[in-house]
């Protein structure tokens, strides 16, 4: 399918495979390994001197399939996918740095990656600094001979701060070091980071490119020679994605443009009400014009996101008294969904870190975070009202 369509015809009719049954959708295989005719072949399908499939925790064709369309929106070369967003992450680590490197990352991570760095990433000999999402300077000075990878997640979770992806590959390739970015909460209907410098564009396709709630899974994405390393240690380490989990990723794909535009309007009209509201001390969305990162949104996004952060004033209590009030939106800490979520980062998301690296980050005991879905916004503006009442 030519990259001269559209993103949007893309994401529905990019990667199709037909198989000799004329499918309308998508097939599914689901098959945990697959036969050969001779042993010859058997031979040329495990040294690679045929193309074809094997075993799936190798390669599977749903699971190819989901892989090309990824990549034909993400604009990269090659994509692999895996169990999960954080499986994804790992691998996208892990592939790349050694006992004796350097990793610089964003302080503020999503708190389970902020744990699998510090907890797990350290414990193989790997050096770690952690800096400001949005001081390019920090990022330089903290740049050091052995420095391998930066990486990051834009906008962050939850607060919304904007990482200049341009100027973060220039710091990164002038040290011969990758640049990778977490694209799970804009996906690539509303960010592209390999087009603005990124190596590797890492998500969890359990958020947005699902958007129902249903499945788990994650993908990288960058150059051939990058994805072929990826895809050994993906292969060696048995992370694999399911079939099934590929085929739901690959329905979602087809609404993803539509899903996003929707919700990322109903979460400019929410933060609008939130700022106006007397008990909410601050409000943090990438849609406001006035953001401190307003002129990179422009550069960097197709929308502001879907996700709106707010602190109310008398901190956890205030927070959850008024989480428990809210009849619509769903308790619950997963994001990208149809149905609009709620949850508070100081005790879920977040709640592994210790609390001066909580505040560090800007996670405090009043916060809330909103991924809003597509419900009439009217109707969840009244639902937070009747809860703040």
């Amino acid at each position: 399918m030519s990259q001269e369509l559209h993103p949007e015809t893309l994401a529905i009719r990019g990667a199709k495979e037909q198989t000799e049954y004329n499918e309308h959708q998508q097939a599914l295989f689901l098959t945990s390994s697959f036969m050969f005719d001779t042993a010859a072949e058997g031979a040329a399908l495990f040294s690679g001197a045929q193309p074809g499939f094997t075993y799936s925790r190798t390669a599977n064709p749903t699971v190819e399939a989901f892989n090309k369309r990824v990549t034909l929106l993400e604009g990269a070369e090659q994509s692999v996918s895996m169990a999960t967003g954080m499986a994804a992450i790992q691998a996208a680590m892990l592939t790349f740095l050694s006992a004796g490197d350097h990793l610089i990352c964003s302080r503020s991570l999503f708190g389970t990656t902020m744990g699998f760095v510090m907890n797990h990433v350290t414990r193989f000999g790997i050096e770690v600094t952690l800096v400001s999402q949005t001081d390019l300077a920090e990022w330089q000075a903290a740049v050091r001979p052995n420095t391998k990878m930066l990486f990051l997640e834009t906008p962050s979770n939850p607060l919304n701060e904007i990482a200049d992806l341009a100027a973060l590959a220039d710091i990164a390739h002038a040290a011969d070091a990758l640049l990778v970015v977490d694209n799970s909460f804009c996906s690539p209907a509303l960010q592209r980071p390999l087009l603005l410098g990124a190596d590797l564009s890492v998500q969890s396709a359990t958020k947005a490119i699902d958007g129902h709630g249903r499945v788990q899974g994650g993908v990288v994405s960058g150059s051939r020679e990058l994805m072929g390393k990826i895809q050994m240690y993906m292969n060696s380490a048995g992370l694999s994605m399911s079939p099934f989990h590929a085929w739901q990723f690959l329905n979602g794909l087809e609404t993803l443009f539509v899903r996003m535009e929707k919700q990322c309007a109903n979460a400019d009209k929410i933060a609008a009400w939130l700022r106006k509201q007397p008990k909410v001390l601050n409000v943090y969305h990438a849609g406001f014009a006035d953001h401190p990162q307003a002129e990179l949104v422009k550069k960097q996004q197709r929308a502001g996101g879907i996700v709106v952060a707010f602190e109310v004033e008398g901190g956890q209590e205030a927070a959850w008294a008024l989480m428990d009030k809210l009849k619509i939106f769903s308790r619950t800490a997963n994001l990208g969904d149809v149905r609009s979520t709620v949850t508070h980062p100081w005790t879920t998301t977040h709640g592994r870190m210790a609390p001066e690296d909580k505040l560090e980050s800007g996670i405090r005991q009043g916060l809330l975070r909103l991924a809003v879905g597509m419900e009439h916004a009217d109707d969840l503006i009244a639902d937070l009202a009747q809860a703040m009442a």
